[in-house]
């Protein structure tokens, strides 16, 4: 079934509004959508506006460099890449690594869930629902309070503290310089909160900021730096020497361990003590004015590969388990397998590529990337300044994923709507999540209402968690999650390594003479926004073949070969907006995905043209 088919049509008749660039993400977006006469949209075409070409740069290279290149596709969802590479050759020539390298991946993707995480919410998103200038207003007396109901265990809550950031903010505000808080709609009636709660998360906003450069320092430890830390096919690059020192050359240590775990502590505290908790007032605080699903429809189809097993390679044990969801039922999980070409394909019908056959998806495996740039007939403007597109023929860089043909939303929601499917059937390694959904509804609908002498709801987790505001939320969830699972990483990784075990990589097959004459393999990872997957073909030693879907492809794809719209069209559906020419709500919905356009879009000229050539050794 397609989102077109799922209660609403859409309707290309009204007022168009355009959104170019939408900021506050990785990469170059376009948003165009269409309003009736009650400001409802009724249309939505969402463009990438930039195209990658990776693909095209890794053909006849060594497989074993592939992580490299990969890794700089994005410099936001900085490694998740270069794992997901270091997988798909690890699949491909049938490569097992050491324990310890399993958990130091681990630490690092996790890592890199908690640190993207915090930052998506408070310094890309957050400004969607926080009315910065309004937190002048605010009684820093009563901003204390209401973090003391919220949040009772965070210790900096004193009046002065608030009284202090507040004037900090005045200055900006005097200075007619507002820094990162530049170029908002702040004054719009899309805005619901209080001037309270508004300076309690710009004083969090502060906070992340200082924190969230201390957490990457982890992939310094194990990475050598960040962003784009180290990988190896094998393994990972470090050695272990609990006894040795840095100048020894033994970058793994008993000091640097305990420095990786005094971070992990510092997350688990912050994801404690702020993050979820922010997360939970400003979704009560929007869900009792209303603003819930911001309308669109969300979530109804899901799906992701599973991840952070426990055991190493053994998907059974994924601690956020995959698989597909159709149409809402969470009764009924579907089975999903990359490497079958019935399932996971690529269409390009109205994207700027082109297939010898256009009607029909190209499993990864067998993808072609080859641009073709045309604009439609309808579209107004020229080729270097577009004024609305023509959704009816080609209109974006980002090709259209299906599974078995249908569109589907990845992500964190996605996964912890799984998460809570596979632990209601029974599944012991996903009850952690089913435990923070239903701790975090009871709060929505109970406690924090309660607290703050609101009308307490009765919202049903279906309704609660498939919205703009649950997928805002199960990003802080996993967050929280991801920092205590790393936690138990580091205590297993302390106690192998305490047994005798220092093996890091396994290089047996090293040698390209040990490999296949051709293979074939995928690597997939939980990344930050939603399922990641990399396919490659490899012959005679070098590349063939090499496609990444991209959990911004599966959500920012345009419609494909039967008019089925992607996951940000969809959610955008049917929301009001209070005015369009602040176009909040759609940025709001559209920040909840997290978007990279820097990873989903597959860099051009203005008129196409081949700019420029490097030869690299």
């Amino acid at each position: 079934m397609s989102y077109e088919t799922q209660g609403f049509k859409l309707d290309n008749s009204g007022r168009r509004i355009v959104v170019d660039p939408v900021t506050r993400i990785e990469g170059h977006m376009r948003c165009e959508v269409n309003v009736d006469e009650h400001n409802v949209i009724r249309n939505a075409v969402s463009t990438g506006t930039m195209w990658r070409g990776l693909e095209v740069i890794l053909k006849g290279r060594d497989p074993r460099d592939a992580w490299a290149f990969v890794e700089r596709i994005c410099g936001v969802c900085t490694g998740c890449h270069a794992l997901t590479s270091v997988r798909a050759v690890e699949d491909a020539l049938g490569i097992r690594i050491p324990k310890n390298a399993h958990l130091i991946r681990e630490i690092m993707a996790k890592t890199l869930q908690v640190h993207d995480h915090a930052v998506h919410f408070y310094h890309l998103h957050a400004l969607d629902w926080v009315d910065v200038v309004s937190a002048l207003k605010a009684d820093p007396k009563k901003t204390s309070e209401l973090q003391q109901l919220v949040s009772p265990s965070h210790p900096l809550s004193s009046p002065g503290y608030f009284r202090d950031i507040q004037n900090r903010l005045k200055k900006f505000v005097e200075s007619g310089q507002l820094g990162p808080f530049m170029n908002g709609y702040w004054g719009s009636k899309a805005y619901v909160l209080p001037p309270e709660a508004n300076l309690m998360a710009v004083t969090h906003y502060l906070e992340a900021l200082d924190l969230q450069k201390e957490w990457v320092k982890i992939h310094t430890i194990f990475g050598g730096k960040n962003p784009h830390p180290n990988y190896l096919v094998g393994g990972v690059p470090c050695a272990i020497n609990l006894d040795g020192d840095l100048a020894a050359g033994a970058p793994v240590n008993m000091e640097r361990l305990n420095f990786v775990k005094a971070r992990i502590d510092e997350i688990i505290e912050f994801n404690k003590n702020v993050y979820i908790p922010d997360v939970l007032a400003i979704g009560t605080l929007y869900k009792q004015a209303g603003w819930l699903y911001g309308g669109g429809l969300s979530a109804t189809n899901v799906i992701d590969y599973g991840e952070y097993p426990k055991l190493n390679y053994d998907k059974s044990t994924d601690q956020l388990p995959g698989g597909a969801i159709l149409n809402g039922n969470w009764n009924e999980i579907h089975p999903v397998d990359p490497r079958d070409p019935e399932q996971v394909q690529e269409f390009v019908a109205h994207s700027w590529y082109q297939y010898a056959d256009e009607t029909r998806g190209l499993h990864p495996w067998d993808g072609v990337t080859e641009p073709h740039y045309e604009l439609g007939p309808k579209t107004a403007g020229t080729r270097t300044k577009i004024e609305q597109i023509d959704e009816s023929a080609k209109y974006s860089w980002i090709k259209s994923p299906r599974w078995r043909g249908h569109a589907m939303e990845v992500g964190p929601l996605a996964r912890y709507i799984l998460a809570y499917a596979h632990a209601s059937q029974g599944n012991t390694y996903a009850q952690r999540p089913k435990e923070q959904i239903e701790s975090s509804a009871e709060a929505i609908n109970h406690a924090i209402p309660k607290a703050l002498g609101l009308p307490e709801t009765d919202y049903t987790l279906q309704q609660l968690l498939p919205t703009t505001i649950g997928r805002t939320l199960a990003r802080a969830l996993e967050g929280q999650y991801c920092g205590e699972m790393m936690l138990a990483d580091w205590h297993e990784l302390i106690d192998n390594i305490k047994a005798g075990d220092r093996a890091t990589a396994n290089v047996e097959k090293w040698d390209p003479a040990t490999w296949p004459k051709e293979a074939k393999g995928v690597g997939t990872v939980a990344a930050p926004r939603g399922a990641l997957g990399h396919w490659i073909r490899i012959k005679d030693g070098r590349i063939e073949n090499y496609q990444c879907v991209v959990p911004t492809t599966w959500n920012g794809g345009p419609r494909d070969v039967k008019g089925q719209i992607g996951a940000f069209e969809a959610s955008l559906m049917n929301t009001p907006m209070v005015d369009p020419e602040q176009p909040v709500e759609i940025l709001r919905t559209l920040h909840s995905f997290d978007p990279c356009l820097a990873c989903s879009t597959h860099v051009m000229g203005p008129q196409g043209e081949e700019l420029t050539q490097v030869r690299v050794r």
